[in-house]
């Protein structure tokens, strides 16, 4: 009963105790206490309850009964780091039981074996438990032994092996009333899926174990363990460390296990790594080590060596004594049969080529590229990199970027598998590697096209296709509206003066629950795709229109220029200053927003002026005289490009990759060319230039007030051909697709905007903030523009800084009277900046606009 109904189990054993039971009797009970207290509960508790147990069994004179409670201590003890005594007692009750008692206790046995790494002895334990556990009809433990034998098989890699056992116990479990038992079959399921490289599988199985397991009250610190390396796969690594962290601190407040609590360690210094936190890394890498060590646990403790190298790589260590550690590891993790040895491998190949030990390096590189012939994608990955490093080495341009290239290929396919447009964008920082060494190699070449080539390569690469929609997710969609109505209640609340922690807690809830159903989404079968080229962007673009695309390499900005039947490439200054001013601008933006700051319209020209020299550099004088497109990397997202002094008069238009604006420029308007206006809540001019456009666009739906709901601003938006939005905007650095239009139902938000079947084709959002994005992954961007570009929006007009309401009203307005004209949103947005008044205030209000795309 303690793993069908665990608090009923504890409660029947503490009353067995307390009515003077038979020696038998106690024995069993004290043994069901040991076990909820050793999987859910406080060590000591367990082991003091166990000994009790084998006490009772010895009166009772029962040799049976006594190996039972063996096998049960043995695990506590192994659990509790006290590994020699543990498998002491297990191997004594492998001698005392005999028949079905000694298979039980052989399954034990393995499960121990697996928990301290020994994968061959677990296999053999539980290749002699099961047939002799089937014989007996033992439903339950035959059930439990196959799981354990396909943990083991996925611990080694075998996954087809692995998936048929889980099938086959699955089937068991379900003639079963064992509840704990099922939920961890659902947990192992989602592990194996993880390991066949569905993401998104893996996710929603390991969340259905977390809902079972809380039904029972139960701890999860293996699922807790599980979830961080599917997160971290997918990208989260920040997330999987703030769960393992979270998981330690549970542990050690109940004296749990010993050994979770290093595998936990373990997990939170991949995540630290990963999430570019090498000191966190280390520290928790270390501690993982010792625990593993005093454990006896090989395996464990040769992998947490491994993190541990690489942390420290990671953290600007690098010596021939750690390149020594590093193949050391490599060669004990291969004698182990661990899928990770390639990993090690790479890590010694890269630190030996650091260091210029080039013979060292080739030998460690060549075993890391074996594996990019087979396995799952991270692991083929691992193998490129290494075949990389490896031509790099030897001064082969062709050979860096033909392992780049199928690399990359792997992480497409990959990242095709995944529905949500999040986990999409933050997968591609598992190539960025490759592609830092493709554009490396590109450079070198002198060749300006292959390193656009490449640039577009990794740039932008989740708004290739449009995310999953799921219409009939009935749950998530009830979920957005409950958020919806959550968050406008304590929208109003916080305007009314009063605290509102009770409905913050559950719109974060909330959150966390839409979140998680769009993650599950897995996405369409890879079709490849349009690969970018070259001459078709050069004939789009013509003899007038200029593409500046911006990479940035060695931490310096790389201009690229194309246009008028050519590629050129000039270098700017460094990325960080670049970052550093545009900073400075967007402060100094926020202060020209308020009336009375005229006196500081120099200092944030003079800053233009200096970004210019640092994004564009010489190639500012090569601009010519027609449009230009901007497509800056992630991190210089917010640069207000139209203060610049080359690009202030001119049609400008911002894309975040060049295939993008490809996409945009040969983008069909949709037939009828519906206009839709939207005016939201709280507007300071309330939103004063919709009555006008309204009387401009005769036959416009213009949703406001209470019409201004979210089904039906969607419903209008799906299809239109021109949209605009008058709403206060908000972005959330936190979570990006959270960012939102306030409408007078609650917010609409980026995840909304994914159930349309077609954005707009042309969308202007007259608010603040609309033009701020996340950057993750590679060099991705998460906000509500490039939700937009994926969907059928060719053009979006939107703000990347605080503005004036009242100064936006006639740059919008007059921004709609150019569009009437038949004009682009960049030239329009040109000419309207161009006829406000030339103060400060205004003058501010133009160049926080930015026209995004080619519509």
């Amino acid at each position: 009963m303690v793993f069908a109904a665990p608090g009923e189990a504890l409660a029947r054993a503490e009353a067995v105790l307390g009515d003077r039971p038979s020696p038998l009797h106690a024995s069993v009970a004290h043994q069901v206490i040991g076990i909820w207290q050793r999987d859910f509960g406080d060590m000591r508790l367990a082991l003091t309850h166990l000994r009790r147990a084998r006490t009772w069994a010895a009166r009772a004179d029962s040799a049976e009964r006594e190996a039972d409670v063996l096998a049960t201590l043995g695990v506590a003890l192994v659990h509790a780091g006290r590994t020699r005594q543990g498998m002491d007692a297990l191997g004594r009750g492998v001698e005392r039981g005999t028949g079905h008692t000694r298979a039980r206790v052989l399954f034990r046995r393995a499960y121990s074996w697996w928990v301290l790494g020994h994968h061959k002895e677990a296999l053999e334990d539980v290749r002699r438990a099961i047939p002799v556990l089937r014989q007996a009809e033992d439903v339950i433990w035959t059930a439990r032994a196959l799981t354990l034998r396909a943990t083991v098989h996925l611990a080694l890699g075998s996954v087809e092996r692995a998936v048929a056992d889980f099938t086959a116990a699955e089937a068991l479990w379900d003639t079963t009333g064992q509840e704990h038992d099922k939920a961890d079959a659902v947990e192992s399921r989602g592990l194996a899926a993880f390991r066949a490289g569905d993401v998104p599988a893996a996710l929603r199985l390991l969340d259905e174990a977390e809902e079972r397991y809380a039904k029972l009250g139960t701890p999860t610190f293996m699922l807790n363990i599980r979830r961080c390396e599917v997160l971290m796969a997918a990208g989260l690594a920040a997330e999987a460390l703030t769960e393992a962290d979270a998981a330690i601190r549970e542990l050690d407040g109940m004296g749990g296990q010993s050994t979770r609590k290093a595998e936990l360690l373990l997990a939170a210094a991949r995540a630290a790594r990963l999430a570019g936190e090498p000191q966190t890394a280390i520290a928790r890498a270390a501690l993982a080590v010792r625990l593993f060590a005093g454990q006896r646990r090989t395996w464990w403790e040769t992998h947490a060596r491994l993190v541990l190298i690489g942390a420290r790589h990671a953290a600007g260590h690098g010596s021939g004594r750690l390149v020594a550690d590093a193949a050391a590891v490599a060669e004990r993790l291969a004698a182990l049969g661990a899928p990770a040895a390639p990993e090690a491998s790479l890590l010694a190949g890269r630190i030996a080529l650091e260091l210029g030990r080039t013979a060292d390096s080739e030998r460690h590189l060549a075993v890391a590229a074996r594996s990019r012939h087979g396995g799952p994608p991270l692991a083929r990955m691992t193998g490129w990199a290494a075949q990389a490093l490896r031509a790099q080495a030897a001064g082969s341009t062709r050979g860096v970027l033909e392992a780049c290239r199928r690399g990359l290929d792997v992480l497409d396919d990959h990242r095709m598998t995944l529905g949500a447009s999040e986990l999409r964008a933050r997968a591609t920082a598992q190539g960025a590697e490759l592609a830092a060494l493709a554009q490396k190699a590109s450079l070198v070449s002198g060749r300006p096209r292959r390193l656009l080539v490449w640039s577009e390569r990794w740039r932008a690469t989740a708004l290739s296709a449009p995310p999953t929609r799921p219409p009939a997710d009935r749950a998530l969609l009830s979920g957005m509206t409950a958020y919806r109505e959550i968050a406008a209640r304590a929208e109003e609340a916080r305007m009314d003066g009063r605290p509102v922690p009770a409905l913050e807690r559950e719109q974060r809830r909330l959150e966390r629950e839409i979140r998680s159903r769009t993650l599950h989404m897995r996405g369409e079968a890879p079709d490849g795709g349009d690969r970018f080229d070259v001459g078709r962007l050069l004939a789009r673009l013509g003899d007038e229109t200029s593409l500046v695309e911006l990479a940035v390499l060695d931490g310096r900005v790389q201009v690229l220029l194309c246009g008028r039947g050519r590629v050129r490439r000039f270098e700017a200054g460094p990325l960080a200053a670049a970052e550093t001013e545009a900073e400075h601008v967007q402060a100094g933006l926020r202060r020209l927003a308020h009336p009375g700051a005229q006196a500081r319209l120099p200092v944030v020209e003079a800053a233009g002026r200096r970004l210019e020299e640092l994004l564009l550099g010489p190639a500012a004088a090569h601009l010519g005289d027609g449009p230009v497109v901007i497509v800056p990397p992630g991190r210089l997202h917010r640069v207000p490009w139209a203060l610049l002094p080359s690009l202030r008069e001119r049609v400008l238009s911002v894309s975040p990759s060049a295939s993008s604006w490809l996409r945009a420029k040969e983008t069909a308007p949709p037939p009828g060319g519906r206009q839709v206006l939207v005016r939201g809540p709280g507007l300071a001019t309330g939103g004063a230039e919709v009555p006008e456009l309204a009387g401009r666009y005769g036959g416009a739906t213009v949703l406001e007030h209470d019409d201004a709901t979210v089904p039906r601003v969607l419903r209008e938006l799906d299809g239109a051909g021109l949209a605009h939005i008058a709403a206060h905007g908000a972005f959330r650095a936190d979570g990006p697709l959270f960012s939102s239009l306030r409408m007078a139902d609650g917010p609409l938000i980026v995840h909304d905007f994914e159930r349309l079947d077609r954005s707009p084709y042309r969308i202007i959002l007259s608010c603040c903030d609309t033009a701020r994005f996340a950057t993750v992954g590679a060099d991705e961007l998460l906000g509500l523009v490039t939700a937009l570009l994926p969907l059928g929006t060719a053009g979006v007009v939107a703000c990347s800084a605080p503005v004036n309401d009242a100064a936006v009203v006639p740059l919008m307005v007059a921004l709609h009277e150019a569009l009437g004209t038949g004009l682009s949103l960049a030239e329009a947005l040109r000419d309207a900046r161009a006829g406000l008044p030339a103060d400060a205030l205004h003058r501010a209000t133009g160049w926080a606009f930015t026209a995004f795309g080619a519509a």
